[in-house]
This record gives C-alpha cells, sequence and structure tokens, in this order.
C-alpha cells in the first residue's frame, strides 16, 4: 500500500478519512481556549495591578522602583517557564496532549488563587514578596506546559483547510482572559476607589481565577486525546515492547534545532508585540504619560477589545491567503507603524491616545490570527508539543515576558519615551527574516501526521461509519 498523503487534502478515490466531527472539535477548541483564557486572566490582572502591587509588596521603595521590582516579579514566571516546558513537553509527546493540559490547568488556577492569600509586606515583612516570586514561579513553571500543548491539541483536531481560524480561537480565549481580569480590576477600581483596592480589593481578581480554573479543567477531562495523537500512539509514544520511547529528547533539539530556532523568532516578534500591548501600556499610560489610572486601563482594553473582535476574521484570513503574508505584514507594521503609535500617545489628547493603542492592536492581531495556525507546522507529530513547548517558552522567557522590565528600564536609563517603539522595531526586523525563511502551511497535513489504514467503503446497502476530512493521513484502501 502507498503511504503518501493527499496535500491538498481532498479524498483520493478508494479512500476513507478518520476525523472526530464538529461537535467535538469545537469542544476541543473550547477546552484549549479556557485554558489560556484562565493563564492570561492572571496577567490582565498583574498588568493592571502593577502599581498597587508595588505597594503592597515593595512599600518602602520609591515609585519607579516599585515598579521595576512588580515587573522584575512578572518577568521571573517567564523565566521557569523553559523548565516548564521541558518537563511538560515531551511528557505531552509520551502520556498525551490531555492529560498534561488537565494538570497544568489545575496548577494555574491553584497558583493564581495563591496569589490572592498572600499578606501584605507590612504584615509579614519580606517574606510577603518572597511568596509572591514562588506563586508566580509555579505559575510559570504551569505556563510552560500549557500555550504549546493547547496550540497543539487544537491544530490535531483540526481539519486541514481550517487550521488557521479554528486556532485563533486560542487567541480569543487568550485576550477574553486578559479582557475579563482587566474588566473586573477597571470596574473594581472605579467602584471602590485606590485606597480600598489597596487594602484588600487587589486580592479579588486572583481568587476568581479558581472557579474559572475548575471551568477548563473539567471541560479538558472530558475529552478524547487528540486524533492523530491517538493514531501515533503505538508508532511514537512507546517502543516496540510497551516502555517509553528512548532518545526523544535528543530527536527533539538534535533533530529539529533549525526549526526550533525559527520557530523561536516568529514567537519573538509575536510576544514583544503582545506584551508590549498586553503587560506594559497600562502602566506606560499611567507612570510616564500622567493618565489617570482608570484612564490608562479603559484605553487599553479597548484596543484589546478591537483584536477580540478581529483575531478570528485574520485567522480565516490566513487560511485564505496563506500565514506568511499575513505574518509578514504584521512584521512590516511593527516596524513601520511603531514610532507613529508612540507619537499619538504623547500628543495629550484621549482620543490620538486611544488611536495610538489601536493601531499596535492592528499590528498585534496579524501574529495573534495566524501565529498559533502557523506554529505547530514546524515540527513533526512525534516531537510536537515538546518542541513547541521549548521554542515558545525560551523565546517569551527572552523576549516576551521581559518586554515590560526591558521597556521601563530603557526609559528610566534613556529619558527617552519612544524606547519602546525601538523595542518592537527591532522585532519587527525578526519577524520579516523568520517569515522570509519559513514555509507555507495553510492548508497543508501538519509534518508527520501518521499513516492510518482505513477500511474500504461498504457495498451498496450497507452501513458505515460516518467519517469526514482531516489531517490525518490517508492509505488506499485495498479494494
Amino acid at each position: 500500500m502507498s503511504e503518501t498523503p493527499s496535500e491538498s487534502g481532498a479524498d483520493p478515490k478508494g479512500t476513507r478519512v478518520l476525523e472526530t466531527d464538529h461537535r467535538t472539535t469545537r469542544k476541543a477548541v473550547t477546552a484549549a481556549a479556557i485554558g489560556n483564557a484562565t493563564e492570561w486572566f492572571d496577567f490582565g490582572v498583574y498588568s493592571y495591578l502593577a502599581t498597587t502591587i508595588g505597594l503592597v509588596f515593595y512599600p518602602s521603595q520609591s515609585g519607579g522602583v516599585q515598579l521595576i521590582a512588580t515587573f522584575t516579579t512578572f518577568a521571573a514566571a517567564f523565566l521557569v517557564r523553559p523548565l516548564g516546558g521541558m518537563f511538560f513537553g515531551p511528557l505531552g509527546d509520551r502520556v498525551g496532549r490531555k492529560r498534561v493540559l488537565a494538570f497544568t490547568m489545575l496548577l494555574m488556577a491553584v497558583s493564581t488563587f495563591a496569589i490572592g492569600l498572600i499578606p501584605s509586606a507590612e504584615t509579614i515583612g519580606v517574606a510577603a514578596p518572597i511568596l509572591l516570586l514562588v506563586a508566580r514561579m509555579s505559575q510559570g513553571f504551569s505556563t510552560g506546559g500549557e500555550y504549546g500543548g493547547a496550540t497543539t491539541f487544537i491544530a490535531e483536531y483540526s481539519p486541514d483547510k481550517r487550521r488557521g481560524f479554528l486556532a485563533s480561537w486560542l487567541e480569543f480565549g487568550t485576550i477574553s482572559g486578559y479582557v475579563a481580569g482587566a474588566s473586573i480590576v477597571t470596574l473594581m477600581t472605579m467602584a471602590l476607589g485606590d485606597q480600598a483596592m489597596l487594602e484588600w480589593g487587589w486580592r479579588v481578581p486572583f481568587l476568581l481565577a479558581l472557579p474559572l480554573g475548575a471551568i477548563g479543567l473539567y471541560l479538558r477531562v472530558k475529552l478524547e486525546d487528540t486524533p492523530i495523537f491517538e493514531g501515533s500512539t503505538e508508532g511514537f509514544a512507546k517502543d516496540s515492547a510497551g516502555g517509553r520511547r528512548k532518545g526523544q529528547l535528543r530527536e527533539t533539539f538534535v533533530g529539529q534545532w533549525r526549526a526550533m530556532v525559527l520557530c523561536m523568532g516568529l514567537i519573538l516578534v509575536f510576544n514583544v508585540n503582545n506584551y508590549m500591548v498586553t503587560a506594559y501600556l497600562p502602566t506606560y499610560l499611567e507612570t510616564e504619560l500622567g493618565y489617570g489610572a482608570s484612564t490608562g486601563l479603559v484605553v487599553t482594553l479597548g484596543g484589546m477589545v478591537f483584536i477580540l473582535a478581529t483575531v478570528a476574521l485574520v485567522g480565516h484570513l490566513s487560511d485564505r491567503v496563506g500565514r506568511r503574508p499575513v505574518l509578514f505584514s504584521g512584521s512590516l507594521l511593527s516596524i513601520v507603524l511603531s514610532l507613529p503609535a508612540f507619537w499619538l500617545m504623547q500628543q495629550g489628547n484621549l482620543w490620538a491616545v486611544a488611536f495610538g493603542v489601536v493601531v499596535l492592536a492592528i499590528t498585534l492581531v496579524h501574529f495573534s490570527g495566524a501565529g498559533p495556525g502557523a506554529l505547530p507546522a514546524f515540527f513533526p507529530t512525534k516531537v510536537r508539543y515538546g518542541a513547541l513547548a521549548v521554542s515558545f517558552n525560551v523565546s517569551v522567557a527572552l523576549f516576551g515576558g521581559t518586554t515590560p522590565l526591558v521597556s521601563e528600564s530603557l526609559i528610566q536609563a534613556t529619558g527617552n519615551l519612544y524606547a519602546p517603539a525601538w523595542l518592537l522595531m527591532a522585532a519587527g526586523v525578526v519577524g520579516v527574516l523568520v517569515v522570509w525563511r519559513m514555509r507555507e502551511s495553510a492548508g497543508r497535513p501538519l509534518p508527520g501526521a501518521p499513516a492510518i489504514p482505513v477500511p474500504s467503503p461498504r457495498r451498496s446497502g450497507e452501513s458505515g461509519p460516518r467519517v469526514r476530512n482531516s489531517n490525518v493521513r490517508r492509505l488506499p484502501s485495498d479494494s
């Protein structure tokens, strides 16, 4: 029998195709997106409460030092993420995507909940920032297995021709979680005032992460693993004796290093733009430009709502025109529009500030819409979770999570309010180079999708299982 798959996704004559139904695919997308929503709920809360967290945990420092300390704690969680990626990623390639994603969901929710329980520095002294750091590092470790696994999970459930659209809903979950967290902080700040938020109100959003995580955990536990992984388990997850497959880490790091470098470059430009908008802009507008806390929060939230409304459309566009044109456009806009965007925000007019934020959001949505569908296609199935988790988290740790810290440090060192734009422009240059070297993956099967023999169609008058198009590779039937 031939093992050549149909690259177009069309079913060759005499073949049958395995796939889950649309209802199961929707459940898979929802379960993965809920997990990302929980992760980014915390980021939205932490970013919008950066000034308050500085006062609670670093009260003896000056305002600028408080922000640096707060963002250093924020960045510390990202430094642990590669360890989480190296632990959870290869584990997901061995025991399955579903089991690992359920555990990371649980650990993330509990860690976020724990932040809301930590006493202030005035109560327990230096132990308070230490406990905050421990909780953040626990979050970082769990998140190390979250995004790479969730992206892999959706990609392996999605038909080839709709992978961009369906994978973009992962970012919809991301932004939804961020918007929910940021909205709760904004509404509570407006309703309670700064003093009440400082005394106790800041704890409430962190405590809400536990019920949100419970919902995500329930959805993930109820699902089966991806069709591609299930079809490949006997082929690569275990050896012929049923034991742990040897050489997996070597195959991931040595065999895939070129793809990992390109993947890290794409993640760099994606996440520098992402964390600039989501994690740093509220603080930039408040502390550097002098806007009220509520004003900065609402304006940035408007940019997030814009991304929420357009991200699935961009994902669909990437299925039609390709991932590379969309990602190249985003990289080019990062180079061209960053300085004008920060110039607009410095004009002292609220409408100009809002327009500048939307300009950055337009750039970001190119990556949010096309990135999740492009990243899993860098790697074959047998090492996809591990290679993507490591690539994603190393790049995010070095360039994404440090974006607020580097931006604020550059401003403190140079006194130039355009310093964050320089960072975005440099990331855009990296993005252009990566897109130039990467292969187009839209409409094509994922690399290494397993060849699975499928029974011949039944004769007239006989019933058979209902089967649809999939990214699982096909073998011609014996008939």
